[in-house]
């Protein structure tokens, strides 16, 4: 008997959509039926990546967000459910990162990870999250099925990397902060769960895994390969997804092993 995972009727807000993960997760969530706002500074990648999901037959809207200001999260979020409906669905996935020696990393490296990677995260699911417990309650209009927020962390944030030390230390909060919500939220229907991706290739990064240090990289993982957006794809749709009622602070590693 075939089994699938239908987000049908389901409005959902992915950050960081303009390329990566993030554009790779608006796809997804799309095809498996879920009307997408895509977020991020970056609006000409954005429409892009629009016309390529209405080109598919998928709904998506754009919204202009910057997550290191507090108002920019608070107009995106108003400005997405005026426009689509209320948010069911929260992919919290902008973050960025430096390659430094922990010696080297000056206040403004420290406050670019953080402000994005931790700030940002917190009052983008802060903003949405206020917004879920509303419609949970009855104080705010609109049907309440129950509400998904996964938090897109990183291996990096169980296991220490070296030169990315501030990135992992951010990785880290990120961690602690899902299982926080989780506590917090899950009695009122909202799950909150982290995906913590291994390497992945994106265009970001491609051109590292042909240079002979990426090669190098590459010979230490377990099975001696690297990862591709599209392998997050299913565990992405569970957790966005009815059927994982069950899945609430978890903390799951998409990595191939690495962090074993």
């Amino acid at each position: 008997m075939a089994y699938s995972l239908d987000l049908s009727g389901r409005v959902a807000l992915v950050t960081g959509a303009s390329g990566g993960l993030g554009a790779q997760f608006a796809k997804t969530l799309s095809r498996a039926g879920a009307a997408v706002v895509l977020a991020s500074r970056r609006m000409d990648k954005l429409k892009d990546l629009r016309a390529q999901i209405e080109a598919e037959g998928g709904d998506a809207h754009v919204v202009t967000l910057d997550v290191t200001d507090h108002a920019s999260i608070k107009s995106a979020v108003a400005h997405a459910e005026t426009e689509v409906g209320p948010i069911d669905i929260l992919v919290n996935n902008s973050g960025v990162s430096t390659t430094q020696r922990i010696q080297d990393v000056g206040e403004d490296d420290y406050d670019f990870i953080f402000g994005t990677n931790v700030r940002g995260a917190f009052f983008v699911a802060q903003e949405v999250g206020k917004r879920m417990l509303a419609r949970s309650r009855g104080a705010a209009p609109g049907a309440f099925s129950g509400a998904q927020i996964i938090n897109i962390a990183s291996m990096a944030g169980l296991r220490v990397l070296p030169q990315i030390g501030v990135y992992c230390m951010s990785k880290a909060a990120v961690v602690q902060m899902t299982k926080a919500m989780a506590l917090e939220w899950g009695k009122f229907g909202i799950n909150v769960n982290a995906i913590c991706p291994g390497y992945i290739d994106t265009e970001i990064n491609h051109h590292h895994w042909e240079t002979e240090q990426g090669k190098k990289l590459v010979q230490m993982l377990p099975r001696k390969r690297i990862g591709k957006p599209e392998d997050l794809d299913a565990l992405l749709v569970l957790l966005a997804s009815g059927q994982s009622h069950f899945i609430n602070g978890a903390v799951i590693a998409a990595d191939d092993g690495f962090g074993l």
